[in-house]
């Protein structure tokens, strides 16, 4: 398999992703009351990290190998675009998720989580797009 195939599936899967986090996942929570939020929560944050996170480590070593294999358009786009994702995951999702997880929800934090993570959700199909883009176009 090469590298820019696996890019492109690992982008696709992380579309697919945020997108069921998007429209499913966390407006799901907005139906629980605090404290069974809180007890889900827990639960779901443990076993989204185990797909989540090696998924995110993947595609930042990938887009890293690209960048030092082929600098171009398509890789210093797509690590830039990465490391906007991880940026933003770790300042503004991690802690929203801390809040809940430590029993101390954020105000509105289920509709901070829906809104702020329309961000994400533009990132990652725009990746996807360009992903699929160069796959298709320009990869030689």
């Amino acid at each position: 398999m090469s590298l820019d195939l696996a890019r492109l599936i690992i982008d696709f899967g992380f579309m697919i992703l945020i997108w069921a986090v998007q429209l499913v996942i966390y407006p799901s929570f907005g139906f629980y009351n605090e404290t069974n939020l809180i007890q889900w929560h827990k639960k779901y944050t443990k076993r989204v990290t185990v797909i989540v996170l090696p998924l995110m480590t993947a595609q930042l070593i990938l887009a890293l190998i690209q960048v030092f294999q082929k600098l171009n358009w398509y890789s210093i786009v797509s690590i830039l675009i990465i490391g906007v994702l991880w940026l933003i995951t770790f300042k503004v999702f991690v802690p929203l998720h801390m809040s809940i997880d430590l029993e101390k929800p954020e105000k509105n934090v289920c509709s901070k989580l829906v809104n702020k993570n329309w961000v994400r959700t533009f990132l990652w199909s725009s990746l996807f797009i360009i992903s699929l883009v160069y796959y298709l176009f320009f990869q030689k």
